[in-house]
Parts: structure tokens; C-alpha cells; sequence
């Protein structure tokens, strides 16, 4: 059985999960070909970049600002329209009808009410549909993750001032080990633990 493992020391986004599969050699254009398919004004791109004196990749979204904040059935149609293999398809509307549900559940409304804001802009599309693509793309049968660090303090979002981490990431990490980090930011998104939690066993 062929296993990959998740070590979030310095937490999880969309973008750290596409870099970290391109980093494993998932190859870029099926990627590039399936976010391109979506039919959205949306583009990424990787290069190789040094963090912190090692190497590394890093993932640039290009999309224009929006102010549309889109529903689950948005998203949901969004992806049936791509050119996504099943299991794609099936990953990206996991990891969405996650994110709708730790909303619904942190905002006190129905999963079908859930306006997406920061996660229904156009580079948490492409990290989301892209991650999915990649995964499926690495061949994996189990997915296994160490303690997650998830950051501290607050941060500045669409529903103003929130605490770190927000009430949709602990929401989606109930019962998901973390770790400690005095790291006064937002180290894990709700993007990155959607994606942790629809993969990992």
C-alpha cells in the first residue's frame, strides 16, 4: 500500500497542499488543463523558491478581484462543468460540502444558505479543484497526518475580526490532533483542513 503523510508543523492552506503535490512530483499541465477547464478567470502557476534557506515550491494564483460570493450549488456546478475525472470530482465536492457544513454549523444556518466568502473567491477554487486533481494524480491509497498547528491570535476576514483559528477550521478539527504554535497568525485555513480532513484516515 502506497502511503503519503501530512506534516502540518507550520499548519495547511490550499495553496501549501498543491505546492507540497508538485513538490512530490505530481506533474503541473493535468492541473493546469483541469483549473483551465472550469471555464473561471483563474490561473496558477508553480516555481521553485528558497524558504528559510531550503528549497521549495510555491503556488501563484492568478485571478482578478471580485465581489460575487458564491453558494454551495455555485461551486457545486462550477465543478460538474470541468473536465475532472470522477474521483476528481468526487474529492473536490467532499472537501466543499465540508467547508459548507463547518460554516453552516459555525453560523447557525442551513448548508444550502452558506454564502462562500474568502472560500468561494476564485484562488480558493483553483487550490481546492486543483488539490483534488493532484491528489488523485499521486496514486495514493491512504492518506495519515501528524498533529496539526493551527496558529493564534486573530485575523482581519469578510465577518470582521475573528480568533485564531476561525470557528469553520475548529469546526472541521474537532477530534484532529494538534500542536502547539506561538505563531500569532492563521497557520491552518479552513481550505487546508477541509482538504486534511476529506483525505485523511
Amino acid at each position: 500500500m502506497r502511503v503519503a503523510h501530512f506534516d502540518c508543523f507550520s499548519g495547511i492552506s490550499g495553496d501549501m497542499t498543491l505546492a507540497a503535490l508538485f513538490d512530490l512530483g505530481v506533474p503541473t499541465e493535468p492541473v493546469y488543463a483541469g483549473i483551465a477547464s472550469l471555464g473561471l478567470p483563474v490561473r496558477i502557476d508553480a516555481e521553485k523558491v528558497t524558504k528559510g534557506g531550503f528549497a521549495a515550491t510555491q503556488v501563484f494564483v492568478h485571478a482578478p478581484e471580485e465581489d460575487e460570493h458564491r453558494h454551495l450549488a455555485d461551486i457545486e456546478a462550477i465543478i460538474a462543468r470541468g473536465k475532472l475525472t470522477p474521483t476528481q470530482r468526487e474529492l473536490a465536492l467532499k472537501i466543499f460540502r465540508r467547508l459548507a457544513e463547518a460554516e453552516a454549523k459555525a453560523h447557525g444556518i442551513p448548508v444550502n444558505e452558506v454564502h462562500f466568502h474568502e472560500v468561494g473567491a476564485l484562488d480558493s477554487i483553483a487550490d481546492v479543484i486543483g488539490s483534488a486533481i493532484a491528489l488523485d494524480l499521486l496514486g495514493v491509497e491512504r492518506f495519515t497526518s501528524g498533529p496539526v498547528a493551527v496558529g493564534s491570535g486573530s485575523i482581519h476576514c469578510a465577518h470582521g475580526v475573528m480568533p485564531v483559528p476561525t470557528p469553520a477550521t475548529v469546526e472541521l478539527l474537532k477530534g484532529v490532533p494538534l500542536r502547539p504554535a506561538l505563531v500569532k497568525t492563521e497557520l491552518t485555513t479552513p481550505t487546508g483542513a477541509a482538504i486534511l480532513t476529506s483525505v485523511v484516515s
